[in-house]
């Protein structure tokens, strides 16, 4: 198991460029298998989960070209069936939570599928319903093998449907647009998902042949179409690194440059920050964050406590609830972080109080941080990552700690941001990898 060595208390300084975007990349490879022909990709992140992924591509069948410098191309004119029916292939399913987005084309294209239960961040109950719920209306039919813990799901009678989803599921909007655009019919999906990363996915299939309309709305028509052909897309830069570098500047006291930001796609993430105290201004399509000594945390108007909370876009992500959790125990003034979603995201932060973090966890879902105002530094400390956001919150901890930190289980860490360590140190961030 890997770990980074993290000494503190240095600035850090110059311009950083997020990488693509994870989520997006997951849902626009997988898309690929809706085809027979080239897809060619641009800006696609080296990290560990769209990686397995690529390698799953491979193992169907799909040709999978790295074009160097975050290109590839693909084309899935060649599959192998009997592989998509192997315990193999179930158990490298089961081992990635992106793994699910193989579900939708599957059935939109070959209307038959295996799938077990995908992996992923050990942050609480992920369920699956909503990407069942919406095939299963379409008419797939799903049975589950209690042996080989897999479901199989048969979909040659798929048609047409009107669909209204019980929850903006990201992965299950996605699922059930790549089930519907070569299903016959219109399909309409209402509370769809509408993050940047589905009207993507959307402009993607729609360049593709697809006829989609009321993309970034919660409203989606899909009529389907015989066949899909082959595009070129370039993958979004990742919001969350964006937000992530925000907090690290924030935290270190620095004066950083985030190029490339695509600031049009952040939506509510740098009014969240905003509302920390943190003063960022917009040159372009970059963000700066100048050298600040102190920031301080708003209130409401009626003087009440500031309270952060995760919302389906265009409300906050959850994702960046980590960050700005461990961004407020240096702001002046308290704030309640209120995560929705997920039952055991919040737990990363015993770490933290460890490291003389004031905070007080409530229950699993809200905490109240009470901030030091960099009056007292936190001090170094040796933790674990136990997910992918609760992992970058706890290095952004480590670079403003007074000493030195090491987090173990770093392999989380990876699984969404890429060559983590050598963009910080060329910044000046002082981080080892070891082992």
């Amino acid at each position: 198991m890997a770990s980074f060595i993290i000494e503190g208390g240095y600035k850090l300084h110059g311009e950083i460029k997020p990488q693509g975007a994870k989520n997006e990349a997951l849902e626009v490879i997988s898309a690929v298998l809706l085809t027979d022909e080239p897809v060619l990709m641009h800006n696609i992140p080296n990290i560990l989960d769209v990686n397995n992924l690529i390698g799953i591509m491979s193992k169907i069948g799909v040709h999978c070209k790295d074009m160097g410098g975050g290109t590839w191309e693909f084309r899935a004119n060649n599959l192998d069936m009997d592989y998509l029916a192997s315990q193999e292939f179930v158990q490298r399913c089961a081992r990635l939570r992106g793994s699910v987005l193989l579900l939708g084309p599957l059935l939109g294209k070959y209307h038959h599928a295996f799938i077990a239960k995908p992996g992923g961040d050990k942050i609480g109950r992920r369920r699956l319903d909503t990407h069942f719920y919406g095939v299963q209306k379409m008419g797939a039919r799903f049975n589950y093998d209690v042996e080989t813990g897999r479901f199989e799901i048969d979909a040659h009678e798929m048609h047409g449907v009107d669909i209204l989803l019980d929850e903006a599921s990201v992965t299950g909007t996605a699922n059930i647009i790549m089930a519907s655009v070569l299903t016959p019919g219109t399909t309409t999906i209402y509370n769809a998902a509408c993050e940047p990363y589905i009207q993507q996915l959307c402009k993607m299939l729609n360049s593709m042949g697809a006829k989609i309309s009321g993309i970034a709305s919660n409203l989606l028509t899909i009529e389907g179409v015989e066949r899909l052909h082959g595009t070129e897309h370039t993958i979004l830069p990742d919001m969350i690194e964006v937000g992530s570098f925000i907090g690290m500047a924030a935290m270190t006291g620095s004066d950083m440059t985030i190029k490339n930001v695509s600031y049009e796609n952040l939506g509510i993430i740098p009014e969240m920050f905003s509302r920390l105290g943190i003063k960022m201004e917009r040159v372009g399509d970059d963000i700066h964050i100048p050298e600040q000594e102190s920031y301080d945390i708003s209130s409401f108007i009626d003087g009440s406590i500031m309270t952060v909370a995760d919302a389906p876009w265009p409300g906050l992500t959850p994702d960046l609830l980590s960050v700005l959790l461990v961004v407020a125990t240096q702001a002046k003034g308290s704030v309640l972080i209120h995560q929705k979603m997920f039952e055991s995201r919040l737990f990363f932060v015993d770490k933290l109080i460890d490291m003389g973090a004031q905070i007080i966890l409530c229950d699993p879902h809200r905490a109240v941080v009470i901030g030091h105002d960099h009056k007292f530094q936190l001090r170094g400390a040796k933790m674990s990552s136990p997910d992918i956001r609760a992992g970058i919150a706890l290095l952004i901890a480590a670079l403003s700690a007074k000493g030195t930190s090491v987090i173990s289980n770093i392999e989380q860490i990876d699984r969404g941001y890429e060559d983590i360590e050598q963009r910080l140190t060329a910044i000046g961030a002082h981080i080892k990898r070891q082992g």
